[in-house]
This record gives C-alpha cells, sequence and structure tokens, in this order.
C-alpha cells in the first residue's frame, strides 16, 4: 500500500464528472472537482513549506472544502490533525505545542486569537476556512496548479494524528498510518457492501474517526457519493431519506429520529442500512427503531486507536446491546489484567490486533510500551464479554468498573436494568467514594417524558429483584440531561465529581 490519497483515487469512478457531495442547499462537488480542490490546497501546502511527515492542524467548521484541505495533506505526503471544534485556547494551544504543526488552519472568526497561539506555539503559517467555504486558505490556493504530485508514503508513514478525549489527563495524539485507514476502510466497504450505487447520509462532525474516515472514505472507496449535511437535523435527514441508502450516526441521531412522527416504514423505504457506533446504542433504541421502521441498526465498536474493530452482520442477525464478530483481518480476545486469555463467557479488558490498530501515542514511547502486550496486542481498557455465539458485548470502560466492598460491579450490567423500567429514559451508573464500601454504586437517571413519574425508591425495588444486593444502586439522583461529548458519550468523569460528596456524611 502507497499513499492513502491513491488508494481512494485508483476507486473512484471512471467518470470523473460524477457528483460525490451534494448539500442540501444545493451546492455538489464532482471527483473531478475533489480532485483539482485539493491539488490546488496541496499545492499551497507545499509552497508554505509542508513536506513529508510535516504536521497541519486544522479546527474548522465542517464544510466540503474541509474534506479537500484533508485529501490535500495526504496527497503532499503531510499529517493530518483534527482538532474538535469546541476546544478553547488553552486546550489548543496544548495540541500545537505537543505536536507542532507547521501549518494551521483555523475558523475566520477565532483568526486573532489563534494567531497568538500559535505563534508562541511555533507555527509558521495561520490559514482559514469557514463553514460556508471562504477563507485565505481557498483565496491563495484557487489559482494556483491543481495538477499537485501525490508524495510516495510507505505502509507505516503517518498519515493522521488525532487525540483522544483525554478524560483522565491531558490528550494522547493517537498515530494512525495509512495502511492503518487504508486497510480499515476496504474492509467496512466490503462488510458492510458499500458499491457505487450507495448515496450516504453524512451528517457526523469531520474532526473524528468516525465522520472523517469511516463515513468518507467509505464513499470514496466505493466512488460513490453523499448527502453532507454541517450538522445532524432530524427534519433534514427524514427529508433526505428517500434519496439515500445508507447513514452513519451517534445514538443520539437515532433517539431524535425515533422523537418523529414523521419516521415509519415508509420514510425509510429506500433506505439499506443504518449504522450505529462511538457511544452504546441502548436496546430499547435498537427494538423501538426496528418497530417503526423495519430496520435493525447496525452497530459496530471501534475507537481512535483502531479505528473499526467489530461490526454486526450486514447479512445475519444483528443484535441489540451487542457490536457483532471481529471484521475480517482483526483478532479479538478478552484477557485478565495480566493479559492472559479468559474463558469465553467471562467478562475481562478487550485486547486487539490487526492492521488497524494504531501506530502508538505522539511522542509518548512509554505510554505506547504499556498499552501493548509483547505479543502485539493493543490494551484498548474496555470491558467485554463474547457469548456463546460468538457477539461481543461491550460491558464498559475498564476505569468505570466500580469496586463495592471488595466486589466488581459493571455499570453497563445495572443500567440495562434500569433502562427498561418505564418512565426512564436512559441512567448512567457510577461509583462514588464511600466510607464503608470504599465505592458505592449511584444511578444517575434521565425519567423518560411523557412516562410516568418513576421513583428513587422503584427503581431500586426493581434492581434488588433483579441483582445481587451488592449491584443494588445506593442512591439514585435525577438529572435532565446526561453530559455528553460531542460524540454522543456519557461523560461519567463528569458525574463522578458531581456526586462524588454524595456519602460524604455517612457513617
Amino acid at each position: 500500500m502507497t499513499n492513502l490519497y491513491d488508494l481512494l483515487k485508483q476507486n473512484f469512478p471512471a467518470d470523473r464528472g460524477q457528483t460525490v457531495l451534494e448539500t442540501p442547499d444545493g451546492l455538489t462537488m464532482s471527483y473531478a472537482d475533489l480532485e483539482s480542490g485539493s491539488g490546488r490546497i496541496a499545492r499551497l501546502l507545499t509552497d508554505k513549506g509542508v513536506g513529508p511527515g510535516d504536521r497541519v492542524a486544522a479546527q474548522i467548521e465542517k464544510s466540503p472544502q474541509a474534506i479537500l484541505l484533508y485529501l490535500a495533506v495526504l496527497r503532499c505526503g503531510g499529517v493530518y490533525l483534527p482538532l474538535n471544534t469546541a476546544y478553547k485556547g488553552g486546550e489548543v494551544a496544548y495540541f500545537l505545542e505537543d505536536a507542532e504543526p507547521r501549518v494551521l488552519v483555523c475558523d475566520p472568526a477565532g483568526e486573532a486569537a489563534l494567531q497568538e497561539i500559535a505563534g508562541k506555539a511555533g507555527v509558521g503559517t495561520v490559514l482559514t476556512l469557514g463553514e460556508d467555504g471562504q477563507g485565505s486558505l481557498i483565496d491563495l490556493s484557487q489559482r494556483l496548479d491543481p495538477e499537485a504530485a501525490v508524495v510516495s508514503r510507505d505502509d507505516d508513514d503517518l498519515a493522521a494524528i488525532l487525540y483522544t478525549s483525554g478524560t483522565t489527563g491531558r490528550s494522547k495524539g493517537a498515530m494512525l498510518s495509512h495502511k492503518n485507514l487504508g486497510a480499515n476502510t476496504l474492509t467496512l466497504r466490503d462488510t458492510w457492501g458499500f458499491t457505487a450505487d450507495d448515496v450516504l447520509i453524512h451528517a457526523l462532525p469531520v474532526f473524528h474517526t468516525h465522520g472523517l474516515f469511516v463515513a468518507t472514505h467509505c464513499v470514496l472507496l466505493s466512488g460513490s457519493r453523499m448527502l453532507f449535511l454541517n450538522r445532524f437535523d432530524a427534519d433534514t435527514v427524514l427529508d433526505l431519506m428517500p434519496r439515500a441508502t445508507a447513514m452513519m450516526g451517534v445514538p443520539t441521531f437515532y433517539t431524535r429520529l425515533l422523537a418523529s412522527p414523521r419516521l415509519t416504514r415508509d420514510a425509510c423505504a429506500h433506505m439499506r442500512l443504518f449504522v450505529s457506533g462511538s457511544a452504546p446504542l441502548l436496546p430499547e433504541t435498537f427494538k423501538e427503531f426496528e418497530s417503526r421502521t423495519g430496520h435493525r441498526i447496525l452497530e459496530r465498536y471501534g475507537m481512535t486507536e483502531t479505528t473499526m474493530n467489530t461490526s454486526n452482520p450486514l447479512d445475519g442477525e444483528r443484535i441489540g446491546g451487542t457490536v457483532g464478530f471481529p471484521l475480517p483481518g482483526v483478532e479479538i480476545r478478552i484477557a485478565d489484567d495480566d493479559g492472559r486469555p479468559l474463558p469465553q463467557g467471562e467478562v475481562g479488558v478487550l485486547e486487539v490486533k490487526g492492521p488497524n490498530v494504531f501506530r502508538g501515542y505522539w511522542r509518548q514511547p512509554e505510554k505506547t510500551a504499556a498499552e501493548f502486550r509483547q505479543d502485539g496486542f493493543f490494551i484498548t481498557g474496555d470491558v467485554a464479554m463474547i457469548d456463546d455465539r460468538g457477539y461481543i458485548h461491550i460491558v464498559g470502560r475498564a476505569k468505570d468498573l466500580i469496586i463495592s466492598g471488595g466486589f466488581n460491579v459493571y455499570p453497563k450490567e445495572v443500567e440495562l436494568c434500569i433502562d427498561q423500567i418505564d418512565g426512564v429514559q436512559e441512567s448512567a451508573v457510577i461509583g462514588v467514594p464511600h466510607p464503608d464500601f470504599g465505592e458505592a454504586v449511584v444511578a444517575v437517571v434521565k425519567r423518560q417524558g411523557g412516562g410516568p413519574e418513576v421513583s428513587a425508591d422503584a427503581i431500586q425495588s426493581t434492581a434488588k429483584a433483579a441483582l445481587a444486593n451488592f449491584k443494588v444502586p445506593k442512591k439514585v439522583f435525577f438529572v435532565d440531561d446526561l453530559p455528553r461529548n460531542t460524540m454522543g458519550k456519557v461523560q461519567k468523569n463528569l458525574l463522578r465529581d458531581r456526586f462524588k460528596d454524595s456519602f460524604s456524611s455517612a457513617a
């Protein structure tokens, strides 16, 4: 495998005039536009000193031109560094100081502040790109020669660095190679049956693995097209479904669709595939979506460091609450804390090995070494179980494990019990300090709008009837909303901090 851009280009349709991207307001981009636009930006980046291995950081809103920038970085041999648009000045400063990019591309509205931050971090060039596709990046590149050469890259050369969410300390830069990204998306294209006839609803952000690599690459590697939304809007998505065949989303997308009376079997009649990931999909959401639409959502499992690892089958039974089977070429095992494989059916840490697994953490060799076993398996930190049919169940994160009175409590098991209670929309189970038990199980619950007024006593009684006493929440708190990150994952670290003093006066 060579430069990832070459792999993508080899799969573009022979007729480059075919549309690759369309926005709701009528803007269209052809594969020819994709090539010429990315070529011009690659020329500009090269003129600004970007060479093989140089980082290009981008904190920009989603736009078609953002895809051109990503492809341009690949073409000139650079390393793409997308940054969450929610990051503030101090956070951005950390990333720039750590990654030392040669170029930063930012939103025009934030240019003045970021110019100063970039200057202190030694970034030589700051360019702008707005959500409207305008900015100095486009202005300076539009008259350049689009025939930029594609710089040769080896399999293990870096294509991108994505910083992890950093909920337990400073974010780490996951180094992803051309082979990591290319091999994984070829597998996904074939596993999910993408062809040139597909039309993908793309409503995901493009600073994250899911939207930038999984969704976009599946389109480009199948020569298909995407209906490109700056953000998710349920009505817009429902308007587009009659023209689309597939959608990739996070669980929040599906709950918002279910909240609309327009979501029916007829509305989804033209769709062949709904994919969910980036956060656990509640079994209730899975069941209700199937009941309303006739479609079983395909849930898969991945992470920043590995892109995609597992998937429920395209053809075959998709089971709600599971993430299916290992992808072709990916090895999965469930192990104890010392890396010893556990028997099927036992709960342990999920470890993964394959061409999708990242090169390590940027400039953190000790952290990298600590996260890999000697036989090459990467320790994901996710707690999982493989059932007797081979389906993988993600139980939770190892850091979310609760040890109460010496007993292990896996939050997911308690959450599944609570979430099925009439009147509960969703729960998050956490451990907080307790003077007697070390940690106490606490449930944080969002009530179902329009449902019965479920009480803390009712939740605890239901849990007592179904679970061992040490798993039953000692306290239940109700909230209007559970805190989530940009990809829809519940931020349990914030809940633990909020409720950490719940038992401070307990005897």
